[in-house]
This record gives C-alpha cells, sequence and structure tokens, in this order.
C-alpha cells in the first residue's frame, strides 16, 4: 500500500472513517478541473457514529457539517481539495467514482453493495489530488448478489417496497409514519437488515434512527 494512502488511513481512524478506495481522474471522470487523484472516504459499520456522536455539532444538518468539518482539516493536512456529496448542483457523481474505486455493485434495493460491508456502508466525502499518485491494489470481486438465490431483501419489507418494478419511495414513507412503521425506523430498515452480507457491520440503532429520521424528514 503507497505511503500516503497509509498516512490518510491513519488520520481517518481517529473519526471513524476509511479510505473507501481511489482512482486516476479521467475526462469522463466529471472531477474538478485540475484533480489527478482521487480518494473517496466513508464509513462501515458503527465506528464514524460513535466518533460523530462524541463531537456532534447541533443544527438540521448535524452529520454533513460535521464531516466537512472534519476532511477539511484532513485535506489541508494532506494539501489536497475536499468534496461532498451534499455540495451542488451541479453534484458530483460520488455513486460513479464509488464503483470505479472498489468492488462495488447495485443491489436489488438500490443501495450498493460492498463484498465485505454489504449495504452498511456510505460515503461522507472524497479528497481530490493535483498529483497521478500511486494506488492501492484494487481487490476486485464478484457482487454478492450474483450468488443468492432466495433475495431476502425482495421479500421482506412490511409493504413491498422493493422489487423488480424498483423502489416505491412513497409507500415506504407512508409506512415509516405510522405505528406499524416503528420497528424499521427504530432498528433500521427491514429488508437492508435481512441481507445476510456484512452482519457484522450493521449500524448500532441510534445511527439507524437517525439515517432512518433524516430519510423521512426529506420525504416532508
Amino acid at each position: 500500500m503507497p505511503q500516503w494512502y497509509k498516512n490518510l488511513t491513519t488520520a481517518l481512524a481517529a473519526h471513524g472513517l476509511l479510505p473507501r478506495g481511489a482512482f486516476h481522474v479521467g475526462p469522463e471522470d466529471g472531477a474538478p478541473e485540475g484533480a489527478g487523484t482521487i480518494l473517496l472516504t466513508g464509513n462501515a459499520g458503527p465506528g464514524m457514529w460513535r466518533a460523530f456522536g462524541a463531537a456532534r455539532p447541533g443544527g438540521a444538518h448535524a452529520l454533513d457539517a460535521w464531516s466537512k468539518t472534519v476532511l477539511g482539516d484532513i485535506a489541508r493536512q494532506f494539501d489536497a481539495s475536499a468534496l461532498f456529496p451534499s455540495d451542488g448542483p451541479p453534484y458530483l457523481p460520488f455513486q460513479r467514482w464509488a464503483k470505479k474505486a472498489e468492488p462495488l455493485a447495485s443491489s436489488p434495493l438500490g443501495i450498493l453493495i460492498h463484498p465485505d460491508y454489504g449495504l452498511w456502508h456510505g460515503y461522507r466525502g472524497a479528497l481530490a489530488f493535483a498529483e497521478t499518485l500511486p494506488l492501492p491494489s484494487r481487490n476486485d470481486r464478484a457482487s454478492p448478489c450474483d450468488g443468492c438465490t432466495d433475495r431476502p431483501c425482495l421479500s421482506t419489507c412490511p409493504v413491498a417496497a422493493f422489487g423488480e418494478g424498483g423502489y416505491d419511495v412513497p409507500a415506504c414513507a407512508a409506512h415509516l409514519r405510522t405505528d406499524a412503521g416503528a420497528d424499521c425506523m427504530a432498528q433500521g430498515c427491514r429488508a437492508r437488515r435481512a441481507c445476510p452480507v456484512g452482519q457484522d457491520y450493521v449500524y448500532e440503532p441510534a445511527q439507524a434512527e437517525f439515517h432512518m429520521a433524516a430519510f423521512l424528514n426529506s420525504r416532508s
């Protein structure tokens, strides 16, 4: 692993974050002008949530604010520019970058699935470097969904919000607003929890509830 990547891994770990792969920028990537290498940063499991909870800022977008503070400081330390999914419009193509940086695939739920983390991961930002830096080896693997015949993620939702036709967002949101949706609100999406991949990284209840509330608020 290149030394710059090791150093960033250590800096991110102090905040419960992980490097989520890196790639050399091409003209098709929609990256800011002058960027030569982009490193994705994010979380898997509850580590980030614990660090965020220890320094919890107030405000309506507390996690975004915390991410910008932490990654902004790290960017300055490593002579990089910090980029965020919430910046825009126009918005940066973080999901496309993620697939270029790591072995990810779209799951039946529409969430990107990781071979180790399953559905329990996210992206908090990216660091853009002007240099074309040496990259760590990429461990390409097949999507875990390819060998999953039972597909419990598609049969577990109480209101059948997930199916071959896509994600029925209104049905999901309506269910969460009822007493019957209390389990999903408190523990996280039941369909997501049904996936057998990455069970060691399942979010803690408080983290799951935070994200579910944010989703529901976005539907108001």
